[in-house]
């Protein structure tokens, strides 16, 4: 772990995937996350996985992906003696994400606006559908229902299959994103003017604001994107081809790397068709010239060409599986993934997945494996500094003095 956020504590009262996801990339730069669970069961994700034992144990994979290096504590926020004892690592705080639907934390009275009188430079980050605001605000948001209003799902797949769901949660992982990046750009004005701030994170928005592209195309040239399958818009022959065995992503995307391309594969005249000649002549002929290609690219597999091509300076990769891609040099020498043994509730070895980023040459790795639902009650809150115990105190005396006038 690096220790870029070492000090910060962050709250993190997060289900699933995109708060918990946010909140891990804090972990990883060396924040104390603290994972605020309800005592029924925790993170919804602790039951979700492939693996039925891991559900039941209440460690499913889903949740082992997005919370190591973290501390869970247990609070039922419906009873007031836990609110206190919440409000009391508030005051302890510099940050706290939750991704519930807006207006449940201020129903539970722990609201913004409610927490900034206990901690008036706290950094509140809210994760959501559609935002705090609008006429969507108040309605259930899941990745799935998130790809297909923001348009993702439309221009997903061939113009046979689409629209298609991208094939894993990304507008959830954009929103974590986002969220972990708001965060510590608020941190920065916390830390140099001592004031909060109050982030309102929506999806769907995180989810367009990827889209620049085709969005832009749309705005600005009116031309309404479409599904293109595995061809990129914008240039030609970029895409995925056939080799002699397995397919290859070649992004030819400059007018030298066509001509480089045409030489390798021993068809130095493509370059010389008026067809081909220009990136618009291509683009308007990428059919006959994906089929040209690839009948030479049939004469070698896809990792004899991937080695060609990018030695010559044209992009190109090998289409791998997730199992395929994990045991690649350029991920394992780069420490991607991290393994913990005894792990509570678990009967193998753990490895989990770091961030996408290193900090001076250092792989930012958790130092602590997913937490056990409570692991770390005793640990927490017997570290709270004299004034929160102090706090919690004089407010159980005040009530006690109340109920006595009563």
């Amino acid at each position: 772990m690096t220790e870029l956020l070492s000090g910060i504590r962050v709250l993190d009262l997060t289900n699933v995937l995109a708060g918990p996801y946010c909140a891990y990339q804090l972990a990883l730069l060396g924040a104390d996350v603290i994972k605020v669970e309800a005592p029924q069961g925790g993170d919804l994700a602790r039951q979700l996985g492939a693996s039925p034992e891991l559900n039941e144990a209440g460690m499913g994979a889903s949740f082992l992906a997005q919370n190591a290096g973290k501390r869970s504590v247990v609070l039922d926020l419906k009873q007031e003696a836990d609110r206190e004892r919440f409000l009391d690592l508030v005051a302890t705080a510099d940050a706290l994400v939750e991704n519930f639907r807006p207006g449940v934390m201020e129903r539970l009275g722990l609201g913004h606006a409610s927490l900034k009188e206990v901690r008036p430079s706290l950094v509140y980050c809210a994760i959501s559908g559609f935002g705090q605001t609008g006429p969507m605000r108040d309605n259930p948001a899941y990745d799935q229902i998130i790809q297909g209003l923001s348009g993702i799902m439309s221009i997903t797949g061939t113009p046979e299959t689409a629209p298609l769901r991208v094939g894993y949660p990304v507008a959830d992982t954009l929103g974590g994103l986002v969220g972990a990046f708001a965060i510590t750009a608020a941190l920065v004005k916390q830390k140099t003017s001592g004031e909060g701030a109050f982030l309102d994170v929506s999806m769907l928005e995180c989810t367009l604001s990827a889209l620049g592209w085709p969005v832009s195309n749309y705005l600005t040239a009116d031309v309404e994107p479409q599904p293109m399958g595995n061809e990129n818009m914008t240039a030609a022959p970029s895409g995925t081809f056939r080799t002699g065995d397995g397919l290859l992503n070649i992004a030819a995307n400059k007018q030298e790397q066509f001509i480089t391309l045409c030489r390798l594969i021993g068809l130095p005249e493509l370059a010389l068709d008026l067809r081909f000649a220009e990136r618009e002549t291509r683009k308007r002929n990428r059919a006959v010239l994906k089929v040209l290609i690839e009948d030479a690219l049939a004469s070698a597999p896809a990792a004899a060409w991937e080695e060609k091509l990018n030695r010559a300076g044209v992009p190109a990769g090998r289409v791998l599986t997730i199992p395929q891609v994990l045991e690649e040099q350029q991920v394992t020498l780069r420490d991607m993934t991290t393994r913990f043994d005894g792990v509570p509730g678990m009967d193998r070895p753990l490895t989990v997945v770091r961030g996408g980023f290193m900090v001076d040459g250092v792989a930012p790795l958790p130092v602590r494996p997913p937490p056990g639902l409570g692991e770390h009650m005793d640990e927490v809150f017997s570290d709270l500094p004299p004034r929160a115990q102090t706090r919690l105190r004089a407010k159980n005396g005040s009530r006690a003095k109340n109920g006595a006038r009563a």
